[in-house]
């Protein structure tokens, strides 16, 4: 749990580490913030949706690749994405290009924040209620949840199964639709207001970030046409196959076969087609400073590997194939077939100081309250 403090400081409402009472429930966000922080909507009630989308973490998980389970053991096989600026992601729908878009989770599985919201409660290896009436039973041994309910939902909600969960999951997302999740308040947009300047190298990654002559950056996190970028997210939510390894340290901790495809997109009961295979959806960079670690399983630590690991399909020097933080060639592409090569290909080599202008550039993407972060 993140300390008071700082939760004060960003205009967010706790509840106890162990699972506590609200100290006021008065409207549906609320009653939404309440369950986001409690424990008991686990099955060992040591976890809670704040346990792996911490708030003082940009409202993703600074402990590793992938998130622990409720039961102390049981370890995923994906990172977990930032809920901040979520609340904007469209609903999953294809585009007049016939592409999809889209979606919550890395694989655009659930359509909306509310179904979104129903997942983690009852995955086995995340907080591990067995079904929906086990989790409304739990809502129910709450007297303030009870009446809370009741008073946004109507009488008696909780007592029909598909109906309190239902709106648990309203609750849950209303609580993420709240304008703190996504303040646009970076260096970046004050820079765009005018209100502060950008540092040569923050400008010169500003420059790189945007022009498809030097980089492809903009090509996939960039939504809105320039100039203004107001509420602008970095990502323009397609789905892609850029080619990230595995990441084995993970698959050795959780099990898993050490060569084993995660299929992405195509997982996902309507895109089920070959063509979707080995794609993720392109994440917003808002906070990506402070939300590490990167790619959809976690495989890099550090923001600037990242960009070296894009840089690798543009340079043919020998030393720009090498992971610096392995000391060996960067993994193959689990899929081969779907790799967005034209995308991937489409800028140029980049020289060091080039890279580190597109990470301090990036960096000023950190909301304010998260600023203290990069200096961690």
């Amino acid at each position: 749990m993140a300390s008071l403090t700082r939760l004060a400081a960003i205009g967010l409402f706790s509840t106890l580490a162990t699972g506590g009472q609200a100290q006021s429930i008065e409207t549906l966000d609320d009653l939404g913030e309440a369950l986001f922080f409690d424990v008991n909507l686990s099955q060992n009630r040591t976890q809670s949706c704040a346990s792996c989308h911490d708030p003082d973490h940009g409202f993703a998980d600074p402990r590793g690749a992938a998130s622990i389970g409720d039961d102390g053991e049981s370890l995923g096989d994906r990172n977990a994405p930032t809920v901040t600026y979520a609340a904007l992601t469209p609903v999953f729908h294809h585009n007049e290009d016939g592409n999809w878009v889209g979606g919550q989770f890395l694989d655009g599985r659930a359509s909306t924040l509310e179904e979104q919201a129903g997942g983690p409660p009852l995955n086995p290896i995340e907080m591990g209620i067995p079904d929906e009436a086990s989790v409304v039973a739990r809502l129910r041994e709450n007297a303030d949840y009870v009446e809370a309910f009741e008073s946004q939902f109507g009488a008696g909600v909780l007592d029909d199964v598909d109906m309190g969960f239902d709106a648990m999951t309203n609750a849950i997302a209303a609580f993420e639709r709240r304008d703190s999740f996504f303040p646009f308040d970076s260096k970046y947009d004050r820079y765009l207001r005018g209100e502060v300047d950008l540092t040569r190298e923050e400008l010169l990654g500003e420059t790189l970030f945007f022009s498809q002559q030097f980089t492809n950056c903009n090509l996939c996190h960039q939504l809105q046409p320039r100039p203004g970028m107001e509420r602008e997210t970095f990502t323009n939510y397609e789905y892609f196959n850029i080619g990230v390894p595995n990441n084995i340290e993970l698959r050795e901790m959780n099990g898993l076969e050490l060569d084993k495809t995660d299929n992405g997109l195509a997982d996902t009961p309507e895109a089920k087609a070959p063509e979707n295979y080995g794609k993720f959806k392109v994440p917003t960079l808002r906070n990506v400073a402070v939300t590490g670690p990167y790619m959809h399983n976690g495989v890099f630590e550090d923001l600037r590997t990242v960009v070296l690991f894009y840089n690798r399909y543009n340079s043919k020097a020998a030393e720009r194939q090498i992971n610096p933080e392995t000391g060996k060639v960067f993994g193959p592409a689990p899929v081969m077939q779907t790799l967005a090569v034209q995308e991937l290909t489409e800028g140029d080599a980049l020289k060091d100081a080039e890279i580190d202008a597109l990470v301090a550039f990036m960096k000023t993407l950190t909301d304010a309250r998260y600023e203290y972060l990069l200096d961690d």
